[in-house]
């Protein structure tokens, strides 16, 4: 029977993939890359050192990495601060809470960095709707390794089976798979994410909240 539901948050409660992702192009035009934006979609998952590492892989190690660190971290701190309750979701605070009163844990499991996917649900007004917390960073194996989803479900006092992950990515889908836990994805076709080792695709988070529920009602 299904006991918690595990959240990624990047493309999962805000739009910040889209954010993140037109500012990452624009930098990487000023640095005078003409590849196609397809490859820097590979981004898109990753922990920071891993955007980090393809980023200066695109760019034939011509720019410092060190420099791409500080650049990007300037670009949406100071330059272009994510705006993260003007892009959070539709309806996500209601469904977190409808499924909570469905007697469900919920878990935020992030690539992010945890000091940012604090600032981005505090944002958000749902930092609070969140049993635990864990960023990828605090682990040795990243998505799609299944560390941050076996650890939220230990955190929980959860079996892997008892558990539902709601993501978007190729790697964090995977990263449930990998877990042993049902995946419900978020459909995104924009930057060329293969969703297929879903159980399932749902256009939104009302969509999910429908899923979990049906399971449950046929527990």
């Amino acid at each position: 029977m299904i006991r918690a539901v595990l959240f990624d948050m990047d493309g999962i409660l805000c739009d910040s993939e889209h954010f993140y992702m037109e500012g990452t192009i624009d930098q990487m035009r000023a640095y005078g890359y003409t590849g196609p934006a397809e490859k820097i979609y590979g981004i898109i998952g990753t922990t920071m050192d891993g955007t980090y590492d393809l980023l200066y892989d695109l760019l034939d190690h011509k720019v410092d990495r060190e420099t791409i660190r500080k650049n990007n971290e300037d670009y949406f701190s100071r330059l272009h601060p994510v705006p993260y309750k003007e892009i959070m979701f539709p309806r996500v605070p209601e469904m977190l809470q409808k499924l909570r009163a469905l007697g469900l844990q919920t878990a935020c499991c992030s690539s992010s960095p945890y000091e940012t996917i604090l600032k981005s649900l505090q944002a958000m007004g749902i930092d609070q709707d969140f049993d635990y917390i864990a960023s990828s960073d605090q682990f040795t194996h990243p998505k799609p390794a299944p560390d941050i989803y076996l650890a939220a479900a230990k955190a929980l006092g959860r079996t892997p089976q008892e558990c539902i992950v709601y993501e978007d990515s190729t790697m964090g889908i995977a990263a449930g798979k990998n877990a042993g836990m049902e995946v419900i994805a978020r459909e995104d076709r924009r930057y060329g994410q293969d969703q297929s080792q879903a159980d399932r695709i749902v256009k939104d988070i009302a969509g999910f909240y429908a899923a979990v529920a049906e399971e449950i009602r046929h527990d």
